[in-house]
C-alpha cells in the first residue's frame, strides 16, 4: 500500500500516536515515509502540530505536510469559516497525497476528528479524499464502553461509500483495562467487520523517540509492519 488514510471514531483517541507508530515501523523497514495532515486545527502559527508530533516520536527523516492550519480547535470547516480562510477540499488532499506518493514508499494521511467531520460547506469529509485515492482506511478507536457502536457506524459509513476498512486499532489501551475494554478486544473485529490490527498503550506519546521506535512493533500487527498478535493479546488480557 502506498497511501493509508488514518481516521477514527472521534477526536483525542490516539490517531496521531497510531500514525507515528505505523510511520516508525515503515522507517525501520527501510521505507521512505510522508505524513499528510490536511487540516490542523487548534494550533497557532509556529506551534508544533500533529505532523510534528509524528516526527518527534518516529524520526526526523519523515516528510510532513500540512495543507491548512486553523487556530480554533473546531471541525475543519467551522474553523476555516470562523478564521475567514478557504476550506480544504478533497481533491486538494488527493492531489497532495498523489504527489507525495511519487516520492515516498508510504504516505499516511491523518484526519481531524472522526471520519465524517466536515471539511467544507458542501459536507465533504476525509472519506471523500480516501475515495478519490481508492485508499484503505485504518480506523482508530477507543478501548472502552461505547466504542463498539462508534466503530460499527464508522466502518458502515466507509462501506456505504465503497471504501474498505483496512482494520481497527485501539488508540490508547489502558494500563488497567476494565471489563468492557477487555471484552471489546473480541467484539471489535466482529462489529467492524475488519481485523483488529493493534493496541497502542496508554502513555505511548510520552516515550522518548528511542523507546517509541523500539516498542512500536509490539503494538501493531504484521499487516502494519509489527509483531502484535491479536489472538494472543486478547486471550492474555481477558484472562487477567
Amino acid at each position: 500500500m502506498t497511501v493509508i488514510v488514518v481516521s477514527g471514531t472521534g477526536t483525542e483517541i490516539g490517531k496521531t500516536i497510531t500514525t507515528a507508530a505505523v510511520a516508525a515501523l515503515a522507517v525501520a523497514a527501510g521505507r521512505s515515509v510522508a505524513v499528510l495532515k490536511p487540516a490542523q486545527t487548534g494550533v497557532a502559527p509556529g506551534e508544533p502540530g500533529d505532523a510534528q508530533e509524528v516526527t518527534r516520536l518516529a524520526g526526523d527523516e519523515i516528510t510532513t505536510l500540512e495543507l491548512a492550519r486553523f487556530p480554533e480547535p473546531l471541525a475543519p470547516n467551522t474553523a476555516a469559516r470562523r478564521a475567514g480562510m478557504a476550506p480544504v477540499r478533497p481533491y486538494e488532499v488527493a492531489d497532495a497525497a498523489q504527489k507525495l506518493a511519487t516520492e515516498h514508499d508510504l504516505v499516511l494521511i491523518e484526519g481531524a476528528g472522526g471520519l465524517l467531520v466536515r471539511y467544507d460547506d458542501e459536507g465533504a469529509s476525509l472519506a471523500d479524499a480516501a475515495r478519490l485515492l481508492a485508499a484503505p482506511v485504518l480506523v482508530v478507536t477507543p478501548a472502552g464502553l461505547g466504542t463498539l457502536n462508534m466503530t460499527a457506524l464508522t466502518t458502515e459509513a466507509l462501506r456505504a461509500r465503497g471504501l474498505a476498512p483496512l482494520g481497527v486499532t485501539i488508540g490508547s489501551w489502558p494500563t488497567t483495562p476494565d471489563l468492557a475494554a477487555r471484552c471489546n478486544l473480541a467484539d471489535l473485529p466482529e462489529q467492524a467487520g475488519a481485523p483488529l490490527l493493534g493496541a497502542v498503550p496508554e502513555g505511548a506519546g510520552s516515550l522518548t523517540r528511542t523507546d517509541f521506535r523500539a516498542r512500536a512493533g509490539g503494538w501493531l500487527a504484521p499487516e502494519l509492519g509489527g509483531t502484535w498478535d491479536s489472538a494472543a493479546f486478547t486471550a492474555l488480557e481477558r484472562a487477567e
